[in-house]
């Protein structure tokens, strides 16, 4: 219905806008050392990681799964994870008309500032602490404590 009332022109520029903006997103990443990009933006969709220097794989998947459950959970974005050539990330899918320059910068913002601030200090047979003193727990399935 929507396509029909619209027409195939507007969807078309629609989804050029969502592309456009994923080169924008990669861009921000790419200016960012805290950020790696783990594949190239093609279509409307980013794959990158929050990748602090000296962290191990498995650690570097435990940090972004949670910075995807805080995104989540304090309502600043939905996206989602995967794995590209083995290494974890996060993963961004442009797909709403709505998203705009500025909430890319916001998510960069927050991703930065969160990977910053969630440090891992201390593992334990309760699962990882983080320097606010909440448990890591959403990557790991467990219930805190």
């Amino acid at each position: 219905m929507a396509l029909k009332e619209h027409g195939v022109e507007k969807f078309g520029r629609l989804i050029d806008q969502n592309i456009a903006q994923a080169h924008y997103l990669d861009a921000l990443i790419a200016s960012e050392p805290l950020l790696e990009s783990v594949a190239p933006a093609t279509i409307n969709i980013v794959c990158f990681r929050c990748h602090p220097p000296g962290l191990d794989e498995a650690t570097l998947k435990r940090l972004n799964v949670e910075i995807m459950v805080r995104l989540q959970e304090d309502g600043i974005a939905a996206i989602s994870d995967t794995t590209v050539r083995g290494k974890h990330c996060l993963r961004v899918a442009i797909n709403n008309h709505r998203t705009r320059r500025s909430d890319l910068d916001l998510l960069v913002r927050e991703i930065v500032h969160l990977g910053r601030t969630i440090e891992i200090r201390d593992e334990t047979a309760t699962g990882l602490k983080l320097e606010d003193d909440r448990p890591l727990t959403a990557s790991l399935g467990q219930e805190a404590k």
